[in-house]
């Protein structure tokens, strides 16, 4: 194969998870990049022994991060490097030790692949992304945030679980950051067409909308750290989406310009997803409700980016 794909903290969990799923998918070649070394190697290599039994052709490898020059000309570039979340911590606690880190990582990216599409996963994740976007220098269009996937996901799950109907039955809608303040959007939200709003009440609604923006923190007080399997899912879903030129409308974190009444700032809105990047920011009609809540979860994000400087 000739597409390349650096998953950066690649042998933390959500990494793995990463790194897994798209050598599994047969999306591209993988290099696993950890400041665990001989972890990443070892992640790697059992990645790439499961490639025979999934019939994938991929090739994965692991090094450290002195060794970044493997993944030079990389078309895509996932972070998911940064301290986890622990039971009783918010994102936003991690934001000043997960900035240094991408310091360090996005100066390696740019130095090995200046014509990457980057994807950061760490949190908190707007916050983050507007790091990275600053200090790569990179078009807008090529520093995308994973963030919306996620939170839908999780929204989908809930609703399925509600109303007791197969989740492939069921799309979400959720916009504004990754974060305590995103904004669930129910009218937005369908089974197999149905807007949720035709199916249950105002209080399961206001409950399944407050469980998708706690969801995060309900996987870590559960197991003790943040959750991988999901994150890492979204993430590699992204990635297939890219890769494969999809042109898929998911909800991404992007850098606005206008969009939404919003400037200057990494917010989760819908985007199309190709070769490029973001080719397409959609934008839909929100209501006063909806745009005052958007507005508001916009302004924690910009609380965050303010700290950092970015």
């Amino acid at each position: 194969m000739n597409r390349k794909v650096t998953v950066v903290g690649g042998a933390g969990n959500v990494g793995a998870t990463v790194a897994r799923a798209i050598a599994q998918k047969e999306l591209a070649d993988v290099v696993v990049v950890d400041i665990a070394d001989t972890k990443a190697a070892g992640v790697a290599l059992d990645i790439y022994e499961s490639c025979p039994i999934e019939g994938s052709a991929s090739r994965v490898v692991g090094v450290g991060t002195k060794d970044f020059a493997e993944s030079a000309n990389s078309d895509v570039v996932v972070i998911t490097s940064g301290m986890p979340r622990k039971p009783g911590m918010s994102r936003d606690d991690l934001l000043n030790v997960n900035y240094k880190i991408m310091q360090d990582v996005t100066a390696e990216i740019v130095k090995h692949s200046p014509n990457c599409i980057i994807v950061p996963v760490a949190n908190p994740l707007d916050a983050m992304s507007q790091a990275v976007y600053r200090l790569s220098k990179f078009p807008r269009e090529r520093v995308i945030g994973m963030a919306g996937v996620l939170d839908s996901a999780r929204m989908s799950t809930f609703i399925a679980m509600e109303l007791n109907v197969s989740v492939e039955n069921v799309t979400s809608f959720v916009l504004g950051g990754h974060g305590d303040t995103m904004v669930p959007l129910p009218r937005f939200s369908t089974v197999a067409g149905i807007p949720i709003t035709e199916l249950m009440s105002a209080e399961r609604i206001k409950a399944i909308c407050e469980r998708t923006a706690n969801g995060g923190a309900e996987i870590t007080k559960l197991v003790g750290t943040s959750a991988w399997y999901a994150p890492g899912a979204a993430a590699a879903l992204m990635v297939e989406a890219i890769l494969k030129d999809q042109k898929k409308i998911m909800p991404c974190s992007v850098f606005l310009q206008g969009e939404y009444g919003l400037n200057n700032l990494f917010v989760g809105v819908p985007v199309k997803l190709g070769a490029k990047g973001v080719e397409q920011i959609i934008q839909i009609t929100l209501t006063p409700d909806e745009q005052a809540a958007l507005n508001k979860s916009a302004g924690a994000v910009k609380e965050l980016v303010d700290v950092i400087g970015v």
